[in-house]
C-alpha cells in the first residue's frame, strides 16, 4: 500500500480486501457487540461510577474513529500494481539506506502508508521526515531529513525495489 501527495492511496488487491473486511466487521458485528456491552453496563446502575460503562464507551469511540478512517481510506483508494523498478524511490518501494555514508549502518524499510504496515518489514510514511527526504531520490544519491531534535541527518540510497508483499 502506498500513498501519494494527491491523497490517493494505492493498494494491492490483497490490502484492499483486508481493509474492506475490517471495515465490514467493525460496521456490523463489532457495533452490535459494543452496544451489548454498553447496555449491560448501564443495567449495573449509577453511570458516574461505572468503570465498565466508561470503558465500553471509550472502546466504542475508538471503534467509530477506525470506521471513519477506513471509510475515508477506501474511498480514496486505487487498486493497482506495485511501482515500476526504476531505481527511483517512490511509495510502494522497499528502500535500503546507509546512514551518514556508513555502508555498515543500514536500514531497509517499506515507503508506504503506515495504515497497512506489516510485521515483516518496517514501514515509513512518505510524509515522515525520512520518507519525504528519500522520496524521489535515485539509487546512489544522498538525501537529507530533519531529526526530532532539529538537526539534519544524511543518508545514501543503496537500493530501491518494488515491494513484493
Amino acid at each position: 500500500m502506498t500513498q501519494t501527495s494527491e491523497n490517493v492511496t494505492w493498494l494491492t488487491q490483497e490490502a484492499y480486501d483486508q481493509l474492506k473486511a475490517e471495515l465490514e466487521y467493525l460496521s456490523g458485528p463489532a457495533r452490535v457487540e459494543i452496544a451489548k456491552k454498553i447496555e449491560a453496563a448501564r443495567e449495573e446502575g449509577d453511570l458516574r461510577e461505572n468503570g465498565g460503562y466508561h470503558a465500553a464507551k471509550e472502546e466504542q469511540g475508538k471503534q467509530e474513529l477506525r470506521v471513519r478512517q477506513l471509510t475515508q481510506l477506501l474511498q480514496q483508494a486505487k487498486v493497482g500494481e506495485a511501482p515500476a523498478d526504476t531505481g527511483v524511490v517512490a511509495p510502494g518501494m522497499v528502500v535500503t539506506i546507509a546512514f551518514d555514508g556508513d555502508p555498515d549502518d543500514t536500514l531497509t524499510f517499506l515507503l508506504a502508508s503506515r495504515e497497512y504496515a506489516s510485521a515483516d518489514i518496517e514501514t515509513y510514511s512518505p510524509q515522515s521526515p525520512l520518507g519525504s527526504g528519500v522520496n524521489g531520490k535515485k539509487v546512489g544519491q544522498d538525501a537529507e531529513y530533519e531529526l526530532p531534535n532539529g538537526r539534519t541527518a544524511s543518508v545514501r540510497i543503496l537500493e530501491a525495489k518494488p515491494y513484493q508483499g
